[in-house]
Order: C-alpha cells, then sequence, then structure tokens
C-alpha cells in the first residue's frame, strides 16, 4: 500500500470535512512571492560565489604535498610543560566562564525590555532589541582590542569582549523564552496587587529559568571555541599561547596547543551536556541531541515524574519538614559545586580590578583613536570590495553547509533516523565538528591551499555543519508528530513522511537557521582574514597591528550595517512564512 494510493482524488471531499477543509485556499500574497524569489537570489548567489571561490577538490588532493611538507618541517607535536599546560587551561576557561556570566547578567534587564510582553514601551522594546543587535554584530576580537588599550594585559579585556559581544545572542534568547511564558500567573500576581519584580521574580522567572540556563551553557560552549582568536590580540590563555608559537614558527608547539583546545572544546560540551540533562532533562525545549545521546530515557522519566507530587509537597507543614532525600543531595551538591566554579574562575581570572577605576581616565584618549571613522590610506573602492569578498565567503560557506547539515541533522533526530545507530553515529559527528574551532581549521586548511578565500569557505562550511546540523535536529525532533503518524497509519514509507510531514512543519525553524548561520559566517568571516582566509578581515589585522584604530572603525560599522541587513532580511522572512 502506497501513499499515493490511498490519497483521496482531488473531486472527493469526505462527509466529515469541516467548512475550512472545502474553503478553496487562499492565493499566494504578493509579499510571499517576493520573500521566496529573494530566498532563491540568495541561494543563487551563494552557488555562484561557491563557483568565484573556485573549490576544487582535485586541486586540494594535488596540494596535499603542502601539508606533508608541513609536517615534516613541524616534526612531532610539543606541549608545553604540564603545569603551565594545566595553568594556561584554567585560566582559558577562568575567562569563558565569568565573560558568560557576564553576558548573562546583563542580558536579563535588556531581554525583559525586548520582550513585547514585558516592554514598558515600543520605544524600549526597539532600543533594546537595538543592543542586542549592535553587541552581535561588533566582533569580540575587535571589543578585545579596545579593552587592551583602556585596561592592562591579562584576562579582563578578554571577560570584557566575550561578555559584551554574548550579550547579543543570549539577550535574544532570554527574551524569546519570555515572549512563551504562560501569562497566567503574572496576570494572577498583578490582580494581587504585585509589584513590577514581583511579577518578574515570581511569574517570569520560574518559567523560563529552564531554557535561560540551557541558553547560557550553549552559549559558553561558543566562546570557549571563540576564545582562540583573542589570543591574537594580547589576551592571555591557550589562544595566546598558540599565537606566539606560530608567529615564533614553532609548528609543533602551535599545532600541540590546538590540539588540545579541541579536547577541551569537546569535553566542556560533554560536560554543559551532562549538566543540562542533569537540570533541565525533563523540558523537551531545553534537550539537544546530545542531551538525549547521554541521557536518552530522561524525558521518558520526566513525564512519569510529573504525574506524581512528592509527598513532602503534600502541605506546607510537610514542605518545611522536606526530607534530605538522595536527590535533594545531589541538588544541593550540584549548586554547591557550580558556586565553587564560579569562585574559582573569578579567581584564576586574577582581575585587576583597580582598572575600573582607573580606565576612565584613558577612555577620552581611546575613543579618540577608534573616532572618527577613517578608511585611512586604503581607497574606499578596495575596501568595500574587501566587504564584499566577505559576503561572498559567509554566503558560498552557507550554502556549502546546508545540504550536509539537513543530512546529518535528519539522522541526528530521532524521529527521522532509520535507527538507533545511525543516529548515535550522526550525534557523534556533530560533536566532533562542532568542537573544532573555525580559526584552527583555518589555519591548517591555508598550510594545505594556500592563502585567499577556498580556506575560509571551507573552514566555515566544515564548521557550520556541526551548528547548524544540531539546529536542524532539535527543530525536527519537536515538529507535530500528527501528521506524521497520520501518514505512517495510510502506508507511507520513511522517506514520504519526512517529505511530506517532518520538512514542511520544520521549514520556517530551517530558513531562520538558515539565516543565523549567514549571520554568523558574516562575522567569523572577518576573524578568519586574521589568518590569510580572505576578506576584509586581512585589512582589519593590518590596521590593528598599525596601530590604525579610526580604520578598524570604519570596517566595523561596513561589518555592523551588513549584519543589520541580514537581520531585517531574517525578521521579514520568519513572519512571512510563518
Amino acid at each position: 500500500m502506497t501513499l499515493l494510493s490511498d490519497a483521496p482524488r482531488a473531486h472527493e471531499v469526505p462527509a466529515s470535512a469541516t467548512v475550512a477543509d472545502r474553503a478553496p485556499r487562499r492565493p499566494i500574497s504578493a509579499e510571499r512571492i517576493a520573500a521566496g524569489l529573494t530566498l532563491l537570489a540568495l541561494v543563487v548567489l551563494g552557488i555562484l560565489a561557491v563557483n568565484e571561490v573556485g573549490i576544487s577538490i582535485p586541486a586540494m588532493v594535488q596540494s596535499w604535498g603542502n601539508a606533508e611538507n608541513f609536517m615534516a618541517r613541524v616534526g612531532g607535536l610539543s606541549f608545553p610543560a604540564p603545569a603551565d599546560l594545566a595553568w594556561l587551561i584554567a585560566l582559558t576557561v577562568g575567562l569563558v566562564l565569568v565573560g558568560t556570566l557576564l553576558a548573562a547578567v546583563l542580558s536579563v534587564p535588556i531581554a525583559y525590555l525586548a520582550a513585547s510582553n514585558t516592554t514598558p514601551g515600543n520605544g524600549w522594546r526597539a532600543a533594546a532589541r537595538f543592543v542586542g543587535v549592535l553587541t552581535r554584530a561588533l566582533p569580540d576580537v575587535v571589543l578585545a582590542m579596545a579593552f587592551v588599550l583602556m585596561f592592562s594585559l591579562g584576562t579582563l579585556p578578554g571577560i570584557l569582549a566575550i561578555g559584551i559581544h554574548s550579550i547579543g545572542m543570549i539577550s535574544k534568547m532570554f527574551a524569546d523564552a519570555i515572549e512563551q511564558i504562560d501569562e497566567g500567573p503574572r496576570l494572577a500576581i498583578r490582580a494581587a496587587g504585585g509589584s513590577k519584580m514581583q511579577e518578574f521574580a515570581s511569574g517570569i522567572l520560574p518559567q523560563v529559568l529552564p531554557s535561560w540556563v540551557a541558553t547560557v551553557l550553549h552559549r559558553n560552549d561558543i566562546n570557549l571555541r571563540g576564545s582562540v582568536v583573542l589570543g591574537y590580540v594580547g589576551v592571555a590563555g591557550l589562544g595566546l599561547e598558540m599565537s606566539y608559537a606560530f608567529k615564533a614558527l614553532n609548528y609543533g608547539k602551535g599545532l600541540g596547543i590546538a590540539l588540545v583546545i579541541f579536547i577541551l572544546c569537546v569535553a566542556m560540551e560533554i560536560v554543559s551536556s551532562m549538566v543540562r540533562g542533569a537540570m533541565l532533562g525533563d523540558q523537551k525545549h531545553t534537550r539537544s541531541w546530545i542531551d538525549r545521546l547521554i541521557h536518552p530515557r530522561l524525558g521518558d522519566r520526566a513525564g512519569d515524574a510529573a504525574s506524581m507530587s512528592p509527598a513532602w509537597a503534600s502541605s506546607p507543614q510537610a514542605a518545611v519538614r522536606r526530607p534530605w532525600t538522595a536527590e535533594r543531595v545531589r541538588n544541593t551538591v550540584g549548586v554547591v559545586i557550580a558556586v565553587l566554579v564560579v569562585i574559582g574562575s573569578v579567581v584564576v581570572s586574577q582581575i585587576n580590578w583597580m582598572d575600573f577605576f582607573t580606565f576612565w581616565a584613558k577612555l577620552p584618549e581611546v575613543a579618540a583613536k577608534f573616532w572618527p571613522p577613517s578608511f585611512g590610506s586604503y581607497d574606499a573602492s578596495v575596501m568595500l570590495s574587501a566587504m564584499r569578498d566577505t559576503v561572498a565567503i559567509a554566503l558560498a560557506a552557507t550554502v556549502l553547509t546546508l545540504l550536509p547539515s539537513l543530512i546529518l541533522g535528519s539522522l541526528a533526530a530521532s524521529n527521522v533516523a532509520p535507527s538507533a545507530g545511525a543516529r548515535g553515529v550522526a550525534r557523534f559527528l556533530l560533536v566532533g565538528i562542532r568542537g573544532i574551532p573555525e580559526l584552527i581549521l583555518a589555519i591548517v586548511l591555508v598550510v594545505i591551499t594556500g592563502l585567499g578565500a577556498q580556506a575560509g569557505v571551507i573552514a566555515l562550511a566544515i564548521g557550520g555543519i556541526g551548528l547548524l546540523g544540531k539546529l536542524i535536529a532539535d527543530s525536527f525532533e519537536e515538529v507535530d508528530r500528527g501528521p506524521e503518524r497520520a501518514l505512517r497509519a495510510v502506508g507511507a514509507t520513511r522517506l514520504q513522511t519526512y517529505t511530506s510531514a517532518t520538512v514542511p512543519q520544520g521549514m520556517q525553524a530551517l530558513i531562520g537557521h538558515s539565516f543565523y548561520m549567514l549571520d554568523t559566517n558574516i562575522r567569523a568571516a572577518t576573524i578568519l582574514g586574521i589568518v590569510g582566509g580572505g576578506g576584509v578581515g586581512y585589512y582589519l589585522l593590518n590596521a590593528s597591528q598599525g596601530s590604525r584604530y579610526e580604520t578598524v572603525t570604519a570596517i566595523v560599522l561596513m561589518i555592523l550595517a551588513t549584519v543589520l541587513i541580514v537581520e531585517g532580511l531574517a525578521m521579514w522572512m520568519r513572519k512571512v512564512f510563518r
């Protein structure tokens, strides 16, 4: 029995059909047509960009000899002394954790103002949304450049750069979570005379806290991978040590540190997923594919647990005398460990707190270096062409990422994968790919292919598979299972169910994730230009090394304008295809 044989003919209408079923479909709006054509144009431009870059697998195979010669010169991998390596790892993890927590704290009021159901007015909402877009558009490496001038060398410039740059993503996710709450508890508190703070603390925070914790953990993983590039502008940690090694042509040590960073990124991903599984595993919208890999039955247990209230919750008197069960002890120990980790991260970071009192005197001088923006000795047409190259690299990488991400992400989704084994392999591949910082991948590819856009495109495309594949897997697993079950009930194959039910329901999320990938790739392409990946990053590096900070500002403004255009297109697409 096939799907087509059981489908009703066009002229047949079941007796049980509703009026809405019998009504003719509304014509497609002109705006939807325009959005579809725009989407098609972007895909075509991406394909043309791939062709322009000239990626050639045979040429890369032929140039593999460059890698062999390079590895012959490198010899074996070398590492810092064990004590020094342990300190560098602790320093890197510490500054990343502190920077991420700083962003999380600052994002709470911004998200409150940006959410449509809590903002005091449209003006406040627009201002908060702009702050989010602005901080996302400012590359963390540029922020670190400015903070290195204002503060003493060490971890503080990196902490502030990570913190401010992360506000963009975290505040957006926080605001989205606030907009999706059940308004009942908040309105009940308001009706009882509660203040705005009481509404937030008792009516909003308990609902959004699981999603917020998951967002912060996810951002911490991203920041750890991104911390590598901060070493190139003087931020202490593994990235700085790796940059020193490569600048001194000590490639064995540089690649050894790169391997340590890769292992650290994978370990952090697994630890974060274990924390999410332990704290938030019963929350469907917070469980990622790696959570389900580590805690495969946690969601099922949560459904059973939700139907039973613990004995200590039967009355207020019993709650006061809540027993110290194994679960309560485990949760308490977890909270204590989390607090100790945060305190330890602050201590390890060795922040010079006096800098917060002395940097004000340097602020006018530093601001004068960055303003007014100017291309300096560079011709405007050259800079605009370089920015165009950066956008082309981002578009090409996004197009190359789409198909592999769709395949791996689909296989990583429990409702699509043909078997548990296939799902496990797909998830394992996504974990491994996500653990490789794009900067390190670009350095290796530059050795093989030489300087230019080809290395940047391939590095971004490979790195993007891990992120986009994860987002696609999560989106497909959260679609309504009703249409899938209905198609299988009439004999549809797994492929027919996938193409007719799963993909159509996940299409809106797929479009949104693809634009997010393009947005991310534009900023990442700028950074990869620092190590020879092509685009405007080359000029950004030269301007920063030559202390031509007004040119850095001009480049950042170009990046900001480009990101704002992409953000506007993404918002329009999400609205049209809703």
